[in-house]
């Protein structure tokens, strides 16, 4: 079982206050659009499995079923202001990899806007691939733990295929493959845990442990980052 990073701990439990925003709405109904697109077209979430992990999150988002079909249309738009999925990578100091997941209509500008953040923060703006290869792209299942220990937890989801368990307080973060997501998903279900969250992630393959000091300033670098109207996701190697 890995430890669990202060970076992840802090996304969860900023999560539920982010919920609250307009602009999480807005980066689902891009993330369902994306999915869409990035689908073949397919707008069947029982057909296309990314588009059916970004339904699931607007659900829990509580967002208007209405906005939802909005942004599954909306990925038929040819032209110009069409969405389109970028990836950046980049260096913190202390031998931090960072990769932002972004989806804008405008790549010349939120590739400025990433840039500048990486500049003012003393982190460093690479090329395509220069830190891709030190994640995995995995499934992540967050579920409560519903009284039961992170050992307990870590058997069930073995038996179900996972490939690895984290303690998150009163959660658990479970690790699988990506084609078995799905299954392993509704296997917990049917045991009776309550799924905080699933979805496709990048989990790092080896991680970088940082001083205190060090750790609050990244952290603060990536929680702005993240913050940022065309970001969706972003990850680091960080212990």
């Amino acid at each position: 079982m890995s430890g669990h990073s202060k970076w992840s701990t802090i996304k969860r439990q900023k999560g539920a206050a982010d919920i609250k925003r307009g602009a999480t709405f807005t980066k689902i109904s891009n993330a369902i659009t994306i999915a869409v697109k990035q689908g073949g077209g397919v707008g069947d979430p029982d057909q296309n499995p990314r588009l059916r992990l970004a339904v699931e999150m607007a659900r829990s988002a509580n967002m208007p079923k209405d906005n939802i079909e909005r942004a599954i249309q909306r990925a038929s738009n040819k032209g110009e202001g069409e969405l389109q999925e970028v990836i950046y990578e980049g260096f913190a100091p202390g031998g931090v990899s960072v990769i932002v997941e972004a989806v804008t209509d405008n790549t010349n500008r939120t590739t400025s806007e990433v840039k500048s953040l990486f500049n003012k923060s003393g982190a460093n703006f690479a090329q395509p691939g220069a830190v891709s290869y030190q994640f995995k792209q995995t499934g992540e299942i967050v579920i409560h733990k519903n009284g039961k220990s992170i050992d307990e937890i870590f058997l069930s989801a073995a038996d179900l295929g996972a490939s690895d368990v984290e303690d998150a307080g009163d959660e658990a973060v479970i690790y699988t493959e990506t084609s078995l997501l799905d299954g392993i998903k509704k296997g917990l279900e049917s045991q009776g845990f309550l799924i905080v969250s699933s979805e496709i992630s990048r989990k790092p393959i080896s991680k970088v442990v940082l001083s205190v000091d060090q750790e609050e300033k990244i952290v603060n670098f990536l929680s702005a980052l993240e913050e940022m109207d065309d970001v969706q996701k972003v990850y680091s190697n960080i212990e």
